[in-house]
């Protein structure tokens, strides 16, 4: 029998992608002022290279911080809500 996912549950999963989404707005404030400080190091080290130069750093800095923050807060989510623990492991000897 595959146990219950405590996600399953209306009110915890609301409580936890709530709480998901405060950690990414967060996150993306985070993001935006680490681009903004990029970029003007950037433009303070290398002068006016190009307009291509700096829109690439930013995409780039801001597309690798979102998902990293995006993927480690769905870890964090699986992990606090107890639905890591609700899986069937077929390799655990334990059970019966």
């Amino acid at each position: 029998m595959i146990p219950r996912s405590p996600l399953e549950d209306p009110a915890k999963a609301a409580h936890a992608w709530a709480r998901y989404r405060r950690i990414m707005l967060y996150m993306m404030t985070v993001t935006v002022a680490l681009v903004i400080a990029s970029v003007i190091l950037l433009y303070r080290s290398n002068g006016m290279v190009s307009v291509h130069f700096y829109i690439a750093a930013a995409l780039g800095i801001g597309f690798t911080m979102l998902l990293a923050s995006a993927l480690m807060g769905l870890a964090f989510l699986s992990s606090g809500t107890g639905h890591d623990e609700s899986i069937v492991d077929p390799l655990d000897d334990d059970q019966a």
